[in-house]
């Protein structure tokens, strides 16, 4: 069954999952200060904004824990990102740059600090912003095509290709933060090294390909990229294995174009969304549809779509809609404590087992001439038995 449930009223830019300990998710949501088709002057300030959430009712707090208003020189959020720690969150604005906000919690007050990133101040709009998996590294996309990969957190610059594309369109790290994807509005892709930047290959594509998203798997046991292209008139998802970078094949799945994809922390979901609101999640394994949410942002190209990750259900936002999170009708997983008892089971079941086979050996193995097992009680010793140690029955009174 499909629950959706809206976090707060009011258009949402972007937005993101934060990951905290023992399995608490929250959510960081940035709301713009002059939104689309608004001409007002007297709009609301940009913000950010933590909201708590809850697992039983799949669903964002009503209020959030913090604010924090960005100064209008900043300009309006463009794109986020969170850190694997939970820790620190990554924006990039209209303006130009980058800025780091610490989030702290303490005595359950929660607060955003602001930091200044210095390699990132005034570098244009950054359409594309990401976190390497193990939080060691630190990309941006430009849409004047210029790509970056930072050291994180000592902001040591590894790659500054101000020529990588014609405009960044789409990035992912992959699982092992080896490799870095990057997509461009022209339709390339291209593999980066992250250790010192360096270019790897550019993905083949037929004329009539033009390669928009992308995304590593991440289960650990499938080395493959996912890639959404237009084939012709047709929208499809592809797979390249990585090992050779070559495409292995692709099937229509959203059969409509898509404007973001996202894939599952454990990496067993893909999850694509359409531009007029629609989504859908895929389970790799099978490559098939095991979810569809139609019309979820009616109109509206869904411009966040993230997995939770802890819980089977994603977060969307659009400008127009703002977020939405949603829980997906897909196979339960199971839980740590059924895990636990079903190897107690199995504990038990082995013990009884080995019970009955020990009761029953001399008749189950009919091993020749075997005397009989003596009773627990005659080892320990009989009140009544003889003292002679060779006799092992009780005395015939």
């Amino acid at each position: 069954m499909e629950e959706e449930s809206g976090s707060s009223q009011g258009p949402v830019a972007c937005g993101s999952w934060i990951r905290r300990p023992e399995k608490v998710n929250l959510a960081v949501l940035a709301r713009s200060r002059k939104q689309r088709g608004d001409s007002s002057s007297s709009s609301s300030p940009s913000v950010l904004q933590i909201f708590s959430f809850d697992p039983k009712t799949a669903s964002l707090s009503s209020s959030p824990l913090t604010t924090y208003v960005l100064e209008e020189v900043d300009g309006d959020p463009v794109s986020i990102t969170v850190h694997p720690s939970g820790d620190e969150i990554v924006c990039s604005t209209t303006n130009g740059g980058c800025k780091l906000f610490e989030l702290v919690i303490h005595d359950s007050q929660t607060r955003l600090l602001a930091k200044e990133l210095p390699p990132l101040q005034g570098v244009g709009p950054l359409k594309c912003i990401a976190f390497s998996v193990d939080g060691s590294r630190f990309a941006t996309g430009g849409e004047d095509g210029r790509l970056r990969i930072l050291e994180w957190p000592s902001l040591r610059i590894i790659l500054d290709e101000p020529k990588a594309h014609k405009s960044v369109r789409d990035m992912d790290f992959s699982l092992d933060s080896e490799f870095l994807a990057s997509t461009s509005t022209d339709g390339a892709a291209r593999i980066w090294k992250t250790e010192d930047g360096a270019p790897l290959t550019t993905l083949t594509r037929n004329s009539d390909e033009k390669i928009e998203l992308c995304r590593f798997s991440k289960d650990g046991t499938k080395p493959f990229l996912f890639c959404t292209f237009q084939k012709g008139n047709k929208a499809v998802t592809g797979v390249w294995d990585i090992s050779t970078w070559n495409k292995i094949g692709y099937k229509r799945l959203l059969r409509k174009p898509a404007s973001i994809m996202s894939i599952s922390l454990d990496g067993k979901y893909l999850a694509l969304g359409s531009k007029d609101g629609d989504i859908c999640v895929v389970d790799v394994k099978k490559m098939e549809i095991s979810h569809t949410s139609k019309r979820l942002h009616l109109g509206a190209g869904i411009e966040t779509l993230e997995f939770c990750p802890s819980e089977r259900v994603v977060l969307t936002t659009t400008t127009e809609w703002g977020a939405v999170v949603t829980k997906l009708n897909v196979p339960a997983d199971w839980k740590e404590w059924q895990i636990y008892m079903l190897l107690l089971g199995m504990f038990l079941a082995s013990a009884v087992v080995f019970y009955i086979f020990f009761e029953n050996s001399d008749s189950f193995w009919k091993f020749p001439n075997q005397a009989a097992k003596p009773k627990i009680g005659t080892i320990l010793g009989d009140p009544q038995s003889s003292d002679d140690p060779n006799v092992w029955g009780p005395l015939d009174m």
